[in-house]
């Protein structure tokens, strides 16, 4: 492939780009070096930690680029608060999620081919919908990113099988350069992460330190894990987040901190929309100062003043804890990732949450017949139909545990049987059922708070007396200045009184048949679905044990750093473990790495680069140097600029 220059692009710069939008004068390290790459034509891989500055590395070059962005990502609120930002910056930019009509679909999508659109946001799921590649065929795609690349990796710790479907729309536009994304990755992954996707080479990785200035990991050992988490609390003032692992879990410490005067509010993925956009929006503004939270919360949401993040129970994975950890200290000041370890109930815990995720082949077959017996599906029917299912009801009836049938159908999904959508929102819905005439005159009789409800309802969609039409509730409350149940009262009156039916959001389960439903026993996870998944989840587990006991008395900062393949680390003097130590001289340890550096380094190279790229002391590199050049190593620092290099 012959690669387009970024001359051939566009005559303004990258910088001229972020100033005249987003007002910055300078990039974060490593977003302008990731931005000419893709302007060069490159497949490019990017590793940043959270809070890096992701979003820039792609916006800034779709701006500058002919085409069209295309973004994919499993976040549709990431997807609508980027939108929504892009909007402000007088960006042209869309997204497409589950809730939208095909109508809208179709709009939308319109819009990208003929209103100079610049950015797309899909899911992963969005890429075989035969309506979205028939109109994507006829726009020019400039770019394709994919964040939370790492969701690709079938032994990664957060596999999704419909990334898998990334490479087939890729090679729709064969030509057009991929940027992957992802805060979190292991060497294995990164491979991996490149091949699933189909890097051409040679292609360009930029890996930014997984170092975290100013924040301090603690691990504390304990037996009564709430009152250590009060008195935490207590010691470490500004906004926190204490995460848990269910969402009972989470109003349990929410109320029990509550309780103990610690102003908290609780989220997960269980609540109303409504609900969702309170909360974040008090803990973000600092009218709450705690969220206990399960995973569900925190991706995508840039608040700088974290000043504490406490896991009470042990992650089974350490890609986990660094991304949630990570969310303190993003200003750089000091901060506290707190981790509460209980040897005598964590190990069990983390064992059986491994386990759970891989039931026995028997019990996924039997999960799989009782399934398409709840759904009265025959053998040889179900292809490609979508079916919603109640977990609760049907775990009730079928005698299963809730766990077990979500990695049942888990597992199904990876294995090729089904699709397994959990807990989709699924919006409110509204058709008119009176003819205009008919309508016009029972709205001369209806109540002012009727009236108004069916007239903004006129007003803001179309087609609403031929099909049943997706509506924004919080919107329509807010252009109404109504209360959620005084919005829903009004809705369910108009239903009964025959003006609309009304069909009341709500968040549900799905399955869709991949392949026709076959006999149980015929069900058939290979090894690499299976086997390896399972001890790659029980080697990720070892490793979060193994930082929790901290057996080797080593640095946190170091294990996590070594974990994601950064070896040339040194001890960070902010974590439980180096605060313990007495204050050290330089190690024959620390003098290693630092030459172990320099020899693979290009040189010349400014002293303060080593110490930053190193996390050490200006004493130290220079002390380093002094004993190689003892021992003939020709190195030499120049006083004036410091650049380090050989005679």
């Amino acid at each position: 492939m012959v690669r387009q220059s970024v001359n051939d692009v566009v005559s303004v710069s990258p910088l001229d780009i972020l100033r005249r939008y987003w007002g910055y004068d300078e990039f974060r390290p490593m977003q302008e070096d990731i931005i000419r790459s893709i302007l060069n034509g490159y497949d490019t891989l990017a590793l940043m930690p959270t809070g890096g500055g992701k979003s820039i590395t792609f916006q800034v070059p779709a701006l500058m680029l002919p085409g069209i962005t295309v973004v994919i990502t499993p976040l549709v609120a990431l997807m609508r608060d980027q939108v929504s930002r892009l909007q402000t910056l007088k960006i042209k930019a869309e997204y497409l999620h589950s809730g939208m009509s095909s109508g809208k679909i179709i709009e939308a999508l319109d819009n990208c081919l003929y209103g100079e659109y610049k950015l797309l946001y899909v899911s992963p799921e969005r890429l075989v919908s035969e309506t979205f590649l028939r109109r994507i065929a006829n726009m020019d795609v400039s770019l394709i990113v994919v964040d939370e690349s790492h969701c690709v990796c079938q032994w990664g710790y957060d596999f999704r099988p419909n990334y898998l479907k990334i490479a087939d729309f890729r090679a729709h536009f064969p030509e057009t350069p991929v940027l992957a994304l992802t805060a979190t990755a292991t060497i294995e992954v990164v491979a991996d992460i490149q091949d699933k996707l189909m890097f051409r080479q040679p292609a360009k990785l930029f890996r930014r330190s997984f170092y975290r200035k100013n924040l301090s990991y603690v691990v504390k050992t304990t037996t009564d894990k709430l009152s250590d988490l009060v008195n935490i609390l207590n010691s470490v003032k500004g906004s926190g987040l204490v995460y848990v692992r269910s969402r009972k879990k989470a109003k349990l410490y929410c109320d029990l901190l509550n309780e103990n005067g610690i102003d908290a509010a609780y989220f997960h993925a269980g609540l109303s929309h409504d609900s969702k956009v309170k909360k974040q929006k008090a803990w973000m503004n600092n009218e709450t100062r705690i969220m206990v939270c399960t995973n569900a919360f925190g991706m995508g949401i840039d608040k700088e003043d974290v000043r504490i993040v406490v896991h009470p129970e042990l992650p089974t994975a350490l890609e986990d804890y660094y991304q949630e950890a990570g969310r303190a200290a993003r200003d750089n000041k000091p901060s506290y990732a707190v981790l509460l370890f209980d040897p005598a109930t964590d190990l069990s815990a983390v064992e059986k949450r491994v386990s759970s995720g891989f039931p026995p082949r028997e019990k996924i077959q039997k999960i799989y017949g009782d399934i398409a017996s709840f759904l009265q599906i025959a053998e040889g029917a179900g292809t490609g139909h979508l079916f919603e299912l109640n977990i609760s009801l049907f775990c009730h009836l079928f005698r299963h545990s809730v766990l077990e049938v979500h990695a049942a159908l888990s597992l199904l999904d990876i294995a090729g049987y089904i699709d397994f959508e959990v807990d989709q929102n699924m919006p409110s819905r509204v058709k008119i059922t009176l003819s205009r005439h008919e309508l016009y005159q029972v709205m001369d009789e209806a109540s002012d708070l009727h009236y108004r409800v069916v007239e903004l309802l006129l007003r803001s969609y179309t087609g609403l007396f031929t099909e049943h039409a997706i509506i924004d509730e919080p919107k329509l409350r807010t252009q109404l200045d109504m209360d959620a149940d005084t919005f829903y009262g009004a809705m369910l009156h108009l239903n009964r009184w025959g003006v609309l039916d009304y069909i009341p959001g709500k968040r549900a389960s799905y399955i869709r048949y991949k392949r026709p439903r076959c006999l149980p026993e015929s069900i058939h996870i290979s090894y690499d679905s299976y086997e390896k998944r399972l001890q790659k989840e029980r080697d990720r587990a070892k490793a979060s044990i193994a930082y929790a006991s901290g057996s080797a008395r080593k640095c946190r900062s170091q294990v996590l750093l070594n974990y994601f393949g950064e070896t040339h680390s040194l001890p960070c003097g902010l974590c439980d473990v180096c605060r313990e130590r007495k204050p050290s001289r330089l190690t024959f340890r620390t003098m290693e790495v630092i030459l172990d550096f320099l020899s693979q380094a290009s040189l010349p190279i400014s002293l303060s680069k080593v110490c930053k790229s190193l996390n050490a002391p200006k004493e130290y590199i220079l002390q380093s140097i002094s004993f190689a050049k003892r021992e003939g190593h020709p190195y030499e620092v120049r006083e004036d600029d410091m650049i380090l290099k050989k005679k």
